[in-house]
């Protein structure tokens, strides 16, 4: 079992930055490729970004590249969005996510572990 709990939203000005964490529990985080998620008022679910256990591969959507890096502590169990650039139709809550094994998924029906979310607002 993995809890994640989010931290780092917040509201900001289009162009600005913010950088969301994921702490997860357990002893096992670098056997789970860890992902990044969000949804929007009334959209679904939408894959953001997603790493490998050993950091090595990543993932991101068309939307959020040159604009997102997503990295990982092992040693702290905490998976990063760094979010650059950002823009009005980021808006949105962001969902972190684990799956254990090595494939870098995009589906979100491929994670197991959800955190609670965090809102992340962008004003024009």
């Amino acid at each position: 079992q993995v809890q994640l709990v989010e931290s780092g939203g917040g509201l900001v000005q289009a162009g600005g930055s913010l950088r969301l964490s994921c702490a997860a529990s357990g002893r096992t985080f670098s056997s789970y490729v860890m992902g990044w998620f969000r949804q929007a008022p009334g959209k679904e679910r939408a894959f953001v970004s997603a790493i490998s256990g050993g950091g090595g591969r990543t993932s991101y959507a068309d939307s959020v590249k040159g604009r997102f890096t997503i990295s990982r502590d092992n040693a702290k169990n905490t998976v990063f969005l760094q979010m650059n650039s950002l823009k009005p139709e980021d808006t949105a809550v962001y969902y972190c996510a684990a799956r254990q094994g090595t494939f870098v998924a995009v589906e979100s029906r491929s994670y197991d572990y959800w955190g609670q979310g965090t809102q992340v607002t962008v004003s024009s």
